[in-house]
């Protein structure tokens, strides 16, 4: 039987691409230039819409360029708050937290930014739909009666209380200023000010519009760029919002243009046809700064790759054969032999930022890579060799594909028979038809505290039970603990508690490494990649 370690995981990669060098056009000077970004996907379900698109594809088209919150993201730091569409906000109790709005902001169609505005954004109508909050009931709801009632998808509400368990409204103080009430203290609001999905919409423009399909393709917001056209799995243009009150976009135009292999991506970037090529996998970097004007900007961002397990099968649903695949894999061979060492396996899910309020829990690891042990729970749990089957998309994820190639031999060699089936899209991968066994995902750490992901991503809302993958009561306890508690100290023994069930006893999950990004660009763009997906094409971010 073959042996898997880090030289023979090399060898599992084939060689690079071929360094083909087509001839390049010269990218035009002008008084504002436009640029065309060639992305591996652009939304993952065909709308614009920031609860709906929850996703690392939508991450990057959404900010900072096209939607704005309250609090903004500082997404060229250190990822934490920074002023936005508000310029100050203070607690006035534990459940309870009042912003002021910045005056003279205009949205796409004109109108300025008011409270209504707001109050609108976290409503019912647009968010939540009939659920109600944890811990107790809706208090302040918009009493604007709608000229178009719009049906929401039926996933909008869940993401929304995945996001704001406990919000229980918006009132409008005054015309700028507005109050987030809480029905449990939460010491996470701030934070979840500048997560993606809670920026702020035009309530005008979503009454004009007819349907909710109608205002999601193009909703009117605030940021620096509005759109311009959207065509779904071709492209979407985003063009300067010259009343911006940030200040005059440095573009007349960003075109993400959806190109879904790598090859085509970089031979369209050596061609001159794209100005930046994004989701570039590490063997591709020489050959991009290779060729003469343009250069690759890289940087490891807050997410990690994971794998997610589905307990409906009843080979998973055995925790010891769980425990097993974690204690399979050798991590650091897939960051040397994929990623060139470029970025690192992390302290289970967890991230360094949380080290800034003292709720990082030192110590911790993912699971020893140990193929011994591996064996042995197999053994324990009675495993017979029968298939799992392991959904995959063809390299959603940079180097998803190869990645689930060498887990797949690493699982083999401790008697694992997994079982690759190739999806098209998400929503093969979800669907609850057939037997499910392992999935592919990512986890973000969105504001700066354990929370995310742990809680928004396998709490009691999360998408993993929500999707019926894995569930455990002691989790769920724990996380209200997560979501209400105001003691330090106990919050941060609720988090180690619950790595030790996710990533230990029961997983839910097992840790890859931390993602990285490499996009490669014409060096004459005097651009700037941010820690993160997003692609920041403010004035503060572009020089020429």
């Amino acid at each position: 039987m073959l042996s898997i370690n880090r030289r023979s995981a090399l060898g599992l990669i084939g060689a690079a691409t071929g360094s083909l060098v087509l001839p390049r056009m010269t990218f035009a000077q002008g008084k504002r230039p436009s640029v065309t970004i060639a992305v591996q996907k652009i939304t993952n379900n065909n709308t614009l819409d920031i609860w709906y698109e929850q996703s690392n594809v939508g991450e990057r088209i959404f900010f900072p360029n096209l939607w704005e919150g309250l609090i903004l993201r500082d997404w060229m730091g250190d990822q934490g708050p920074v002023p936005g569409l508000a310029t100050e906000w203070k607690r006035i109790d534990d459940k309870t937290l009042e912003l002021k709005l910045r005056q003279g902001v205009k949205f796409h169609n004109g109108d300025e930014l008011t409270a209504e505005d707001v109050v609108f954004s976290f409503s019912k109508e647009r968010v939540f739909g009939n659920t109600e909050p944890k811990g107790g009931k809706t208090v302040f709801e918009s009493d604007h009666k709608p000229t178009n009632a719009k049906e929401l998808p039926a996933i909008v509400p869940g993401i929304g209380r995945r996001l704001w368990p406990a919000l229980a409204g918006v009132e409008a103080v005054d015309k700028y200023t507005v109050r987030f009430h809480n029905a449990t203290p939460d010491v996470t609001l701030e934070g979840r000010l500048y997560a993606g999905g809670s920026q702020i919409a035009n309530r005008r423009a979503w009454d004009e519009a007819k349907t909710y399909n109608e205002w999601a393709a193009k909703p009117i917001t605030t940021g620096p760029y509005m759109v311009g056209e959207y065509k779904p799995d071709v492209s979407l243009t985003l063009v300067a919002f010259d009343e911006y009150w940030g200040g005059r976009p440095p573009l007349e135009q960003i075109r993400f243009v959806e190109v879904p292999e790598v090859a085509s991506r970089v031979n369209g970037l050596l061609s001159g046809e794209y100005d930046f090529a994004c989701d570039l996998p590490p063997d591709q970097i020489a050959t991009v700064q290779n060729a003469p004007g343009l250069e690759i900007q890289s940087s490891t961002i807050w997410n990690h790759r994971i794998s997610v397990f589905n307990t409906q099968n009843v080979i998973l649903a055995n925790p010891l054969v769980r425990r097993a695949f974690t204690h399979a894999v050798d991590r650091k061979a897939i960051v040397e032999a994929l990623w060139g060492g470029q970025t690192v396996v992390p302290a289970g899910l967890q991230f360094d930022s949380f080290k800034t309020t003292d709720m990082f829990i030192d110590g911790w690891a993912a699971p020893e890579y140990n193929p011994d042990l591996a064996k042995q729970l197999l053994k324990e749990a009675g495993y017979k060799g029968d298939a799992i089957p392991y959904r995959l998309l063809n390299n959603y994820y940079t180097n998803q594909t190869p990645t689930a190639q060498i887990l797949v031999e690493m699982w083999k060699q401790v008697g694992l028979n997994v079982e690759i089936q190739m999806k098209e899209n998400w929503a093969q991968i979800h669907d609850p038809e057939g037997v499910k066994g392992v999935r592919d995902w990512s986890a973000s750490n969105t504001i700066n505290d354990p929370i995310t992901p742990m809680v928004v991503q396998f709490g009691p809302n999360g998408e993993v039970q929500q999707k019926k993958d894995w569930s455990n009561e002691e989790m769920n306890k724990l996380s209200v603990v997560m979501e209400t508690s105001t003691d330090r100290a106990l919050r941060k023994k609720a988090i180690a508690r619950m790595l030790e069930i996710a990533e230990r006893e029961d997983p839910a999950y097992q840790v890859l490494h931390q993602n990285a990004v490499f996009t490669g660009m014409k060096s004459s763009l005097k651009w700037k990649a941010a820690p993160a997906f997003a692609m920041d094409f403010r004035s503060s971010n572009w020089t020429m």
